[in-house]
């Protein structure tokens, strides 16, 4: 009964286009007719702003969180919390309020680990985001704290419940060893711009008010 209810429930969650409402709501535009023509915080970033960048990443990032909490108030379950995880991912990824389109999953993929593992999601941010700092490439970091998860989540699941805020059960590892190639599949065009050292660095702006910037492409991956 919990998976019948909670799964879908926690897909239309992660369906909720964040960045596409707070850059309606802030700047009064539709983020998606600039920049990459994505929703996620980047492409938010580079349209709306510091704040409603900061706002998105939050609110993505709960997305991710939220459902694995709510499955293990109701019907503490491995399986379950690892369903509704990957349930939000996918809702946030393909998104049935943008015509299945969406994000690339990072945020809410990063919050759903640190609900179901903090100290993995603590290791992926440690060891991810001074690759963004280092590089400024999002979706470099992006792809190297999906590779991180993996190792991150098998490492802890090794001792289990003998490490303290270990992985207690190998049933979590579901969750990596599905949501990472999900979001490395989402970051398919972002890889391939960055090994011709063409992709849009952390920082450059899409300027709102020209219109070469609008009506992105369909191939214009979202960062």
């Amino acid at each position: 009964m919990a998976f019948a209810l909670l799964v879908p429930l926690c897909y239309l969650l992660g369906a909720v286009p964040f960045g596409l409402l707070v850059a309606r709501l802030s700047r009064g535009i539709d983020v998606r007719d600039y920049g990459s023509g994505n929703t996620g915080v980047t492409n938010v970033l580079r349209t709306a702003g510091r704040w409603p960048a900061l706002a998105v990443l939050a609110l993505d990032a709960g997305k991710g969180v939220l459902p694995v909490l709510l499955a293990r108030a109701i019907q503490p379950s491995p399986s379950l919390e690892v369903a509704v995880a990957l349930s939000a991912l996918v809702g946030h990824n393909w998104s049935v309020f943008l015509r299945f389109r969406g994000g690339k999953g990072t945020a809410t993929g990063i919050g759903a680990l640190c609900a179901i593992s903090p100290l993995a999601g603590l290791m992926v941010l440690v060891l991810g985001l001074p690759v963004i700092v280092i590089f400024r490439y999002v979706s470099l970091g992006s792809v190297v704290g999906a590779i991180l998860a993996v190792v991150s989540m098998s490492l802890l699941a090794i001792p289990g419940p003998a490490l303290y805020l270990g992985v207690p059960s190998f049933i979590y590892l579901l969750y990596p060893f599905i949501g990472a190639p999900l979001l490395i599949f989402r970051h398919r065009d972002n890889i391939r711009r960055l090994l011709k050292g063409q992709e849009s660095k952390l920082g450059e702006s899409a300027r709102v008010s020209d219109p070469s910037v609008g009506s992105p492409s369909p191939d214009k991956a979202a960062r």
